[in-house]
């Protein structure tokens, strides 16, 4: 099983990449995040044109969230009020679409796009902090039900210095303070971990190039793009790796995709899966 995750920032400016990179890699599931378009204007036919099914929760203009998929899903829940339903700050925080999640042959994944924060001393950092609460209430919800859990997206925090193009300059600062890396590992829990450092250990692997100050050309970039598993899929897990290239084509996203390969179902349980 193939889980990508795209921050495609505008899924209709870049919707010819995300068809051809589809096209080339058959992910059996792509997560979208950035995709900037209300429900009613996503390209959808686009995607069925090419054999995938699509499940959207966006807006105009910013934000928005999207799942593409190969075979349908189950059990989709948009904004954090999926899995919240009697929380006010839930449905508050709602309002800007930012998570979506379904059922995948029984794995749950979510799909988040967490606010970049802006500054330290904009009114957007503690939103950010407030959002990054929220989701630990949501990511536990959402364990109760002890189905598989896989979480993708765009974090806009780099976790660690090896994260980090200029970790001297740039720790401390939006994105790689010491607030918003606690509020992250607490609201993913003791649980989950980072698949791409399971398999990859080393500084100077990047999912984010800023469109700024030639960040491309000078490689200088961060690892804010993160796909986490809960420890019982890890075990399953083949391998993770980001898809560079696609950050060199002409007009691109700033984001490169990140891709995880599962072996799913369980080889033993193949046959038993197959009846279901």
């Amino acid at each position: 099983m193939l889980i990508a995750s795209w921050n495609v920032n505008s899924v209709r400016t870049r919707l010819d990449h995300v068809l051809a990179w589809l096209q080339s890699h058959q992910p059996d599931l792509l997560c979208l995040q950035e995709t900037k378009v209300a429900d009613p204007l996503f390209p959808q036919t686009a995607f069925e044109s090419i054999g995938y099914r699509v499940s959207f929760h966006g807006q105009k203009s910013y934000n928005g969230v999207a799942l593409i998929s190969r075979t349908p899903l189950d059990d989709v829940r948009c904004g954090f009020i999926g899995e919240l339903p009697g929380d006010l700050e839930a449905g508050e925080l709602g309002e800007q679409k930012r998570v979506i999640s379904a059922l995948l042959d029984g794995v749950r994944v979510v799909n988040l796009y967490v606010p970049n924060g802006s500054s330290l001393t904009s009114d957007k950092y503690p939103y950010k902090l407030k959002w990054l609460n929220c989701l630990k209430r949501y990511r536990e919800a959402a364990q109760e039900r002890d189905e598989p859990l896989c979480i993708v997206g765009d974090f806009n925090i780099g976790m660690e210095a090896r994260d980090i193009h200029d970790p001297e300059r740039l720790t401390g600062g939006i994105m790689a303070s010491d607030a918003e890396r606690t509020a992250l590992n607490e609201a993913l829990g003791e649980g989950m971990v980072d698949v791409f450092r399971a398999f990859e250990p080393d500084a100077g692997h990047w999912s984010w190039w800023d469109y700024r100050s030639g960040a491309w050309n000078r490689d200088s970039g961060w690892r804010i793009d993160h796909i986490y598993l809960s420890e019982d899929l890890l075990d399953l897990a083949r391998s993770c790796v980001i898809h560079k290239q696609e950050r060199g084509k002409e007009q691109p996203s700033d984001h490169a995709p990140v891709v995880v390969d599962l072996c799913w179902p369980p080889e033993d349980d193949e046959d038993d899966w197959g009846d279901a």
